[in-house]
């Protein structure tokens, strides 16, 4: 099939705004140059903008960046750019790249905006293949969305249905010129070994599979529809609930599902609320230990940036390193929750030495803090955390969880409502 900016057409989106801005995505490589110059032949009704990033890796990367704005300048096309620093956080440069352009893509786009990038049938194959060599599913094999959110708005790829060849072709015939970045010769990379040694030898086996693999991804992204479907309504079921710290889903309504059931909605929750999904490893632990363990044992098992534990018949998704909390004072007049005197002396926060008693407002006698933290629920992985607000060496309250008795704020006399988040 031949590029051309009327076939392009068939692939964009929807224009739904007429104050819409659809980014371009705009290195100065082949790929961007193609779709950037096909789309300002079509003349749409809505606003083109170049947006290019300046990574400041390559010698050359100032002088693409004029080239970019050359040609923008030469096509009445807006231009803008931006320089970012790329630190490489042990992923590897390209993956420290492309954070630091995507962070760029999200700040610029509004809620009615797109960007286009310019990847096309010769990426997608290389991405299916990679994620392939990672071990992966459904999801990982759908590889890139034609279209997805992205910040505020929506990212699109129109060239995902188009080989490199293609738009080489286009680019000849139409006399462009491009950014040729020297990186890409570089094998130690493996997206540009599989691009320079694996690609050319499955092409001249099989000349049509980026097609075929093309395919292969969509039918992966329709699976992976119908598995997101199923793990929403075992979602609801389970009843997720905000925690102090944290997440925590119904553990009963995920035991009486199939291993893989269960997997399918904890993938899913957890990247509803931006934890990372657990490899194969993990998976074995959280079945070992999370279902097949005692009832209601504290559990825990951890990876990247999440731990999952138990407690009380949930289970709790928790940020791998618990975040500080703080205790607030706000001055009230009649609210239901008992409130702290104002005019105590010498108020100030401590915790837990493994002594402490309180007697809780409305309780008879006072009991030892272990014991009250217990009867009050509040999750073990808290209790060293909880802040202790003393008067002198007087304990006067637990964190939000009670004001002791003797220090209660009268109702018709302000007082202090202690938040604790």
């Amino acid at each position: 099939m031949a590029f051309t900016p009327e076939q392009l057409r068939t692939y964009l989106p929807a224009i739904t705004s007429p104050s819409a801005i659809w980014w371009i995505g705009f290195s100065g490589g082949l790929d961007s140059t193609v779709l950037l110059h096909a789309l300002a032949q079509l003349q749409l009704p809505v606003q083109l903008r170049a947006l290019h990033i300046n990574h400041q890796i390559s010698a050359n990367a100032d002088a693409w960046h004029k080239q970019c704005a050359d040609f923008c300048a030469q096509h009445s096309i807006p231009f803008h750019a931006e320089k970012v620093r790329v630190e490489n956080t042990g992923k590897g440069i390209e993956d420290a790249a492309r954070v630091a352009r995507y962070s760029v893509f999200e700040k610029n786009l509004a809620a009615t905006d797109y960007l286009l990038t310019a990847h096309h049938a010769n990426d997608q194959a290389e991405t299916l293949l990679l994620r392939l060599m990672r071990g992966t599913g459904p999801r990982g094999l759908a590889s890139m969305a034609s279209v997805r959110t992205l910040g505020a708005g929506l990212l699109a790829r129109p060239l995902l249905y188009f080989t490199r060849a293609e738009l080489e072709t286009y680019a000849l015939v139409h006399q462009l010129s491009w950014v040729d970045d020297e990186s890409n010769l570089d094998d130690d990379y493996d997206r540009n070994f599989l691009r320079n040694q694996v690609m050319p030898l499955l092409h001249s086996r099989w000349p049509e599979f980026k097609r075929k693999w093309q395919q292969t991804a969509e039918l992966c992204a329709q699976q992976e529809t119908v598995m997101e479907e199923i793990a929403r309504e075992d979602l609801v079921r389970a009843e997720p609930l905000a925690e102090r710290v944290g997440q925590s889903i119904e553990l009963n309504a995920l035991l009486g599902l199939s291993p893989a059931r269960k997997q399918n909605v904890l993938r899913y929750w957890l990247r509803l609320i931006n934890h990372t999904t657990p490899e194969q490893l993990h998976w074995q632990q959280i079945e070992q230990q999370i279902f097949g363990g005692r009832e209601d044992a504290q559990t825990r098992v951890s990876w990247g940036n999440v731990a999952l534990q138990t407690y009380r018949e949930r289970l709790y998704a928790l940020p791998l390193h618990l975040p500080e909390l703080e205790l607030q004072f706000e001055l009230r007049v009649g609210d239901i929750k008992p409130r702290l005197k104002t005019d105590l002396p010498d108020l100030h926060i401590r915790y837990r030495a493994g002594s402490e008693r309180c007697k809780p407002v409305g309780r008879g006698h006072s009991q030892t803090l272990k014991k009250l933290l217990q009867e009050y629920e509040l999750e073990p992985w808290l209790r060293d955390k909880v802040p202790l607000v003393f008067s002198g060496d007087s304990l006067v309250a637990v964190g939000d969880l009670w004001v002791c008795a003797e220090f209660v704020a009268a109702e018709n006399e302000a007082g202090y409502a202690l938040i604790w988040q």
